[in-house]
């Protein structure tokens, strides 16, 4: 909120979801999930040779690029101890339940996937 043209407070408010705690709100994960994306990904990177010139199939790669971020690459901020007490690391998608072990490559790339639209 602004009070002549100055910053006065403050006030995080959920646009999108639903129980989420107003704590966890935060520009830094947002930014921090963007520059990861940057990197990992040639066609979004600045001034690259290997910039998309077509929507479509830089929205193919994004799909794909999220969708192996998700499921297959494990975290090392996602670990835990197995009943064993080994050290393992999750993908985000295993660590949410919706998934019950991390996908390889071969298993996200033979998953029967439609677009579907969401608003």
């Amino acid at each position: 909120m602004r009070v002549n043209g100055r910053l006065n407070k403050v006030v995080k408010r959920i646009i999108f979801g639903k129980n989420i705690d107003p704590k966890m709100i935060s520009t830094s994960y947002i930014e921090r999930q963007n520059l990861t994306c940057r990197q990992d990904n040639n066609r979004i990177s600045r001034k690259t040779i290997g910039f998309s010139k077509k929507t479509a199939e830089l929205d193919n790669q994004m799909t794909l690029y999220f969708a192996n971020f998700n499921y297959c690459r494990k975290h090392r901020a996602l670990k835990y101890r197995n009943d064993k007490g080994i050290t393992k690391f999750n993908c985000p998608a295993k660590q949410a339940g919706l998934i019950d072990h991390v996908w390889s490559l071969q298993e996200l790339l033979t998953f029967p996937y439609y677009k579907i639209q969401t608003y």
